[in-house]
């Protein structure tokens, strides 16, 4: 549960991690102090929260100076296997809890700040009501509930739709399909069927923080994206590139690989009305190294 919330508030599997591991360290502290804790799990997710916020506090002069787009560290299962958060108690808690993992919704995040994102997860993804977030943040009950109205105007229309659990499950094995068909073709060069997969007004996403190829502004347009991906999948032939299927935050994707079996990069596909509406394909190595050793493929590919 913590990790949910650390990872959620903070986009990084490492500061997430960080997070947990001061949130426990706290509770021993307090505890071998005589503290009295009613709720272990109420003052964790409490700590958890605080320590993201101050996090953010302080990355956020790190995140405005980002080289290119910004998108979260990856989270990668298994193909087959999409993530069930450990601490969704029925199907359609995990619905939301799993769209709120989507690439797309972390980056939307990006509008708030640390205050309104620990108040609008608490309440709109884990479900907390306005007592219980007014106790974790802080802040008074009314101020929270103003906040939580706030953060929702800074967001707008981009915050993506919930879908029901049972729609979900029944999309999942659709997905995976229509991601295998994807990468095939832009593996292959086949122009026609990657043209055929991509919305009309595909957007594609790339994060190479500065580090590694990867363009600097989104690209728009089935056909400028579909050129691109066939024109990277060319590139990467004589290195053996291979994709491995996989669900990358709650969504279709595939980890991209060497001959090597070294990470190059990972993708995340939004999929929509049976098409691609949106690719991002995270390049930094600095947030693919918790999945495994890197290739250098991408530094080749930037010119280091």
């Amino acid at each position: 549960m913590l990790f949910s919330i650390a990872y959620r508030m903070t986009g990084s599997v490492g500061d997430a991690e960080d997070i947990v591991q001061e949130a426990f360290l706290g509770l021993t502290r307090a505890l071998r102090e005589g503290t009295v804790v009613e709720s272990p799990k109420a003052y964790l997710a409490a700590a958890a929260t605080r320590h993201a916020i101050n996090h953010l506090k302080s990355a956020r002069v790190r995140r405005e100076a980002y080289a290119g787009t910004w998108l979260p560290e990856p989270l990668v299962t298994d193909a087959g296997q999409p993530p069930r958060p450990a601490d969704a108690p029925d199907p359609a808690e995990h619905a939301e809890l799993a769209d709120s993992l989507s690439m797309a919704f972390l980056v939307m995040l990006e509008n708030l700040s640390p205050v309104e994102r620990a108040v609008f997860l608490l309440r709109e993804a884990f479900g907390y009501d306005y007592g219980e977030v007014a106790r974790i943040v802080g802040k008074s009950e009314q101020n929270c509930r103003q906040i939580f109205a706030r953060a929702r105007r800074h967001i707008g229309g981009q915050r993506p739709r919930f879908s029901s659990s049972r729609a979900r499950g029944s999309s999942r094995a659709r997905g995976e399909e229509l991601a295998r068909r994807f990468f095939a073709a832009a593996a292959g060069g086949e122009m026609d069927s990657l043209l055929e997969l991509l919305a009309p007004d595909v957007v594609f996403y790339g994060d190479g923080g500065g580090k590694a190829g990867a363009l600097r502004e989104p690209l728009y347009g089935q056909l400028q994206v579909a050129r691109f991906l066939a024109g990277l999948f060319r590139r990467g032939r004589p290195m053996g590139v291979q994709v491995r299927p996989a669900w990358v935050n709650g969504q279709p994707g595939g980890v991209v690989v060497d001959s090597a079996s070294r990470v190059i990069s990972v993708i995340a596909l939004d999929i929509s009305d049976g098409m691609v509406q949106a690719i991002r394909s995270v390049v930094n190595p600095d947030k693919l190294a918790h999945l495994g050793p890197v290739s250098d493929a991408a530094l080749r590919e930037r010119g280091d």
